[in-house]
């Protein structure tokens, strides 16, 4: 673990694990889901407080990727899953760069070669860089996601991050958004539909725009659900940038702020669960072979050899007044 510390703050980062976050608490509460200790022994990433999304976000349909004409057959990296999933930064293990007790970089190489190769067959390098700040007021853990095409053939790529936050009954999601993919079977979009009147509240101060509200979160009320009817496992499209979670039960609002990168959010709050994830992402799930269909506004883009990208995601916890 590499742990960093400010005021009340306190963060445990699990390098070894997927560049995962374990821990984010603040005041001695979770900001984030806590990660299990059998987790952390077992080494188990997706049980963990958040991971990296890298070089893609959710779901390649049939682990196909179609790209300059020609098909790539990807490695499925999800047990049985018929797609593969979330890159491969979340099965890899990150080196650390350097540390102190507020900040962190973390960095993955992926050469490309031998087994690499059936995951993602170009080569880059990914890096993490965390930063710790807290005030009486709150805390915010600034999380930057980079990648570097380091070979010759551009790739088309996406950056998005996996956190989880605690969840009760009581707990509401917000955040802005202007649609949403309803899923198939296998949780690939298959159509996009606004987002319904009874859906919308208006936002203080900001009547002529409109936010998308849960509440609570295990009845989204009409949602046509990934795998079960009250299950959200969708893409928004258009997200505007923040979301925020508030609990009459907690004793601070939680949110997520990502940067214009980040035009698209996943929400996956399952049934019945303590948690749901807020995932910022900069391309729709599937996106890239549906820009090879001629698609638009799927988020794809293409990195060129010897360049790069980056995205910046907030995580923070305030207190109310």
């Amino acid at each position: 673990m590499v742990s960093l510390a400010h005021g009340k703050a306190r963060v445990e980062l699990a390098p070894e694990v997927g560049g995962a976050i374990a821990e984010f608490a603040f005041g001695g509460v979770d900001v984030l889901r806590p990660t299990p200790q059998e987790a952390r022994t077992a080494g188990d990433v997706r049980a963990h407080a958040c991971y990296p999304l890298v070089p893609y976000s959710n779901r390649i349909a049939n682990a196909r990727l179609a790209v300059a004409g020609h098909t790539v057959e990807l490695a499925r990296n999800f047990g049985d899953h018929p797609n593969s999933i979330h890159g491969v930064g979340w099965q890899r293990a990150w080196r650390v760069v350097r540390h102190d007790d507020r900040s962190a970089l973390f960095a993955l190489e992926h050469t490309a070669k031998g087994a690499d190769a059936q995951a993602w067959p170009w080569p880059f390098r990914a890096t993490q860089s965390f930063g710790l700040v807290a005030h009486e007021g709150g805390a915010t853990l600034t999380v930057k996601l980079a990648l570097v095409n380091t070979g010759a053939i551009p790739f088309p790529f996406g950056l998005g991050l996996h956190p989880y936050f605690p969840r009760t009954a009581s707990t509401e999601l917000d955040f802005d958004v202007d649609g949403v993919w309803e899923n198939d079977a296998t949780l690939l979009p298959i159509r996009c539909i606004g987002i319904p009147p009874e859906w919308r509240h208006e936002l203080t101060g900001l009547p002529s725009r409109s936010a998308l509200r849960y509440s609570p979160l295990g009845r989204p009320g009409g949602l046509m659900a990934a795998r079960r009817e009250d299950t959200i496992d969708n893409v928004f499209t258009e997200w505007k940038g923040v979301a925020m979670l508030t609990d009459p039960a907690r004793p601070f609002d939680t949110g997520i702020a990502a940067d214009r990168a980040a035009g698209f959010v996943v929400v996956y709050a399952p049934v019945a669960r303590d948690f749901v994830a807020v995932e910022p992402v900069t391309h729709m799930t599937d996106a890239f072979n549906r820009a090879a269909r001629g698609e638009t506004g799927t988020g794809t883009r293409i990195l060129a050899g010897a360049t790069g990208f980056s995205c910046t995601i907030r995580i923070f916890a305030r207190v109310r007044p």
